[in-house]
């Protein structure tokens, strides 16, 4: 199928679901504070709320892709988008932080399945050499899903009730979950095998075993310390309105670093490895930025620079997930995600004894020490993945 078809009115429910799966991770941190204060319990132990689903939205990638791989993307994406509006609607419920660690880390089980079984359902339709425009452009979507879900999460957390910003991504979920049989099944009978042949086929891959590493190291840097700049700016007497409109220039830098992405590509023909660099210098600026000072300004400016390094570093990496082991697409690309998100778990959970403690300078300088092997060996690696393949 042409990029062109690909993106057409077949991938719309794809995209709203990449939408809702970013929104029901990134709403998390500007309602922290809330949470804590609403439910008496230190912001230690709400920050429990982000790394349980962290931990489970990535223990759960492999399942997901065995699953898509034997039984069909579409199928599987249907079922999870039911299961994820019944824990958010036990999160909106929950009445302490217990049920709600517990609620929300069974949506995140479910919507674990989301973001991977649509670039999955991409790769099977867009040949590899079109493949990185049309997941730009569902990443965008995600982005957009960034962008809402912090703002409207903050706004809400300042003004009416953090458990409304649940309660809205349950409804959105349901919907979401009647609209997506449409979308015809990619996966053909003659792809189908089981699992123990579909993982074998991954780690025989030299370089999935390579993809996969990274993917470890870029989940810190790239989604497990951002966690922390909503909690920094509050720690410095900012509300969690402001806090969540600031952070949400993440997701607006996304969206328009992936138009900017796609025309660079277009336009130049720039190497993957050339734009894993590009992605890793943003980071690290930003993250130097955070560490330098912790106001409205400066962690605005991370923000916008980490947005856009995702933009160059973690698209470039998760095309190339999908192409490493392509007769176990699913399979590969659910592990690079399970990478990515035990890499956020463990960040955030090493670092939250130092939010706790409002040291974020060094919460942000670790960050930074994290990104420069990212980079260095992501770029690296990449580019001889380029010269043997």
């Amino acid at each position: 199928m042409r990029a062109a078809e690909a993106a057409g009115a077949d991938l719309r429910p794809l995209y709203v679901a990449a939408f809702v799966a970013y929104a029901d991770r990134f709403a998390i941190a500007p309602l922290l504070v809330a949470i804590s204060g609403d439910l008496h319990e230190s912001l230690a132990a709400v920050t429990a709320v982000a790394t349980l689903y962290f931990f489970f939205y990535a223990a759960l990638q492999p399942v997901y892709g065995l699953l898509s791989d034997r039984v069909g993307r579409v199928r599987v994406m249907r079922s999870a988008l039911a299961g994820m509006a019944l824990a958010n609607a036990a999160a909106a419920a929950a009445p302490d932080l217990e049920a709600l660690v517990a609620a929300k880390a069974i949506a995140a089980a479910f919507a674990a399945s989301l973001l991977p079984t649509s670039l999955v359902y991409v790769a099977d339709r867009v040949a590899f050499t079109a493949r990185q425009h049309v997941i730009a452009s569902l990443l965008a979507a995600g982005a957009l899903g960034t962008t809402l879900a912090t703002v409207g999460a903050g706004l809400l957390a300042g003004y009416a009730s953090w458990r409304a910003a649940f309660a809205i991504l349950a409804v959105i979920a349901l919907v979401l979950a009647l609209a997506i049989g449409r979308v015809p099944e990619s996966l053909s009978a003659e792809r189908r095998a089981g699992p123990l042949t579909q993982i074998r086929r991954v780690l025989s891959r030299r370089w999935a075993l390579v993809v996969i590493a990274l993917a470890l190291a870029e989940g810190a840097t790239m989604l497990g310390f951002i966690t922390f700049l909503a909690p920094a700016l509050q720690a410095h007497g900012e509300s969690a309105a402001l806090a969540g409109l600031v952070v949400a220039a993440y997701g607006v830098a996304i969206f328009f670093g992936m138009q900017l992405l796609k025309r660079v590509i277009g336009a130049t023909g720039a190497p993957a490895a050339a734009l894993i660099a590009t992605g890793g210098v943003l980071l690290l600026v930003a993250y130097l930025t955070a560490a330098a000072d912790q106001g409205p300004l400066s962690i605005l400016v991370a923000s916008v620079l980490i947005g856009l390094g995702y933009c160059f570093l973690h698209s470039s990496l998760q095309t190339w997930a999908t192409e490493v082991a392509p007769e176990a697409r699913g399979t590969a690309t659910s592990l690079f995600v399970t990478a990515v998100f035990i890499g956020a778990a463990i960040a955030t959970a090493a670092v939250s004894a130092l939010a706790d403690e409002q040291r974020y300078g060094l919460v942000f300088l670790i960050a930074a020490a994290v990104t420069v092997p990212v980079a260095v060996v992501g770029a690296l690696a990449r580019a001889r993945y380029g010269a043997v393949s």
